[in-house]
């Protein structure tokens, strides 16, 4: 009997001290609203600045079911979802997503393409034939992909050629994109002009990138406009990578005292990828951090001259539910 009042007294003590989990919290309601906050302050100067979450396709309806209602609000605030693994790599790279997995972010992806939203798949993959079956299956679904055989994302594949979908046109609109290159770790290239020649030497119509080089510097307007010509005389959207759901400690927000007396807001650090840190991405003090003042990272990326913003960990829902 101690033993069981024992327990029931840790359990109460433990349900107080995490309010968060027990206060009733919609967690992915906080994160469309994050988002849609962020839609907002982006296009009050730049209406035209594009809104791209990645993964957690779940919000675009209202229960976060296959069968739910559209959430039409978080729709109405962002101009296409990102989804990672539709058909390789959703549980080893180079391997296909099971049948069942990619049935059913399809059947809640179509939702969002059927409101005339943008779908940008990444498949882990790097056997020829398997990339090709990548790019064919994304196209008989009406998504545009790209084939990375690098998880990292830090290189220009050489297959296929010419790439998908190659073409000379001047894009101007998510709609009108047909191919996308994903290289968010420069880690491959010397110097910012080494990777500003690589890139405008290919004919990608979107180009999603890191604001920052290896060395902690920011990309300027002047070298965002360069990246976004294509070798072949056509013009491409530049997209900046921002991870909302995680905070990154090589980031320039970062700060040393963290690592011991972290912040409120600071959570654990994610097992599989070492220097970042789960956060509590609906405390007022992060969300500072994103957007909303003249020091935050989505208005050092709108200064930069990037035509959207690709946003990250959109999925961090999952570990506080």
């Amino acid at each position: 009997m101690k033993k069981i009042i024992f327990s029931l007294a840790v359990l109460i003590l433990f349900i107080s001290c995490n309010k968060d989990v027990t206060s009733g919290t919609d967690f992915k309601q906080e994160m469309r609203d994050f988002v849609i906050e962020i839609s907002e302050y982006s296009k009050i100067n730049h209406p035209d600045f594009f809104i791209i979450p990645q993964n957690g396709i779940e919000l675009v309806t209202s229960n976060g079911e296959e069968d739910g209602l559209l959430n039409t609000a978080y729709l109405s605030a962002i101009d296409g979802n990102g989804q990672e693994d539709l058909f390789y790599g959703y549980d080893n790279d180079d391997q296909a997503t099971s049948t069942n997995d990619n049935s059913y972010l399809r059947t809640i992806l179509d939702k969002s393409k059927n409101a005339e939203n943008t779908i940008l798949v990444t498949d882990y993959c790097s056997t020829s034939f398997k990339i090709d079956d990548s790019y064919n299956q994304n196209n008989a679904a009406g998504y545009i992909s790209f084939a990375a055989n690098h998880r990292e994302l830090n290189n220009i594949p050489d297959y296929p050629t010419p790439i998908q979908g190659e073409n000379s046109e001047l894009i101007t609109t998510l709609s009108e994109v047909k191919n996308f290159l994903y290289l968010i770790n420069p880690e491959n290239y010397n110097s910012k002009s080494d990777f500003i020649n690589s890139i405008t030497s290919t004919n990608y119509d979107l180009l999603i990138m890191d604001l920052f080089f290896n060395d902690g510097t920011e990309f300027d307007s002047t070298e965002i406009n360069q990246l976004k010509n294509k070798a072949n005389g056509g013009k491409r959207l530049v997209i900046s990578y921002m991870s909302i759901g995680e905070a990154e400690d090589y980031r320039y927000y970062w700060q040393s005292s963290w690592y011991s007396n972290n912040p409120s807001w600071l959570d654990d650090e994610n097992p599989d990828w070492e220097g970042n840190y789960k956060v509590k991405y609906w405390e007022p003090e992060w969300q500072k951090i994103i957007f909303g003042n003249d020091s935050s990272y989505l208005k050092k990326i709108l200064d930069a001259g990037f035509d959207g913003v690709y946003l990250d960990i959109i999925d961090a829902f999952e570990n506080y539910e």
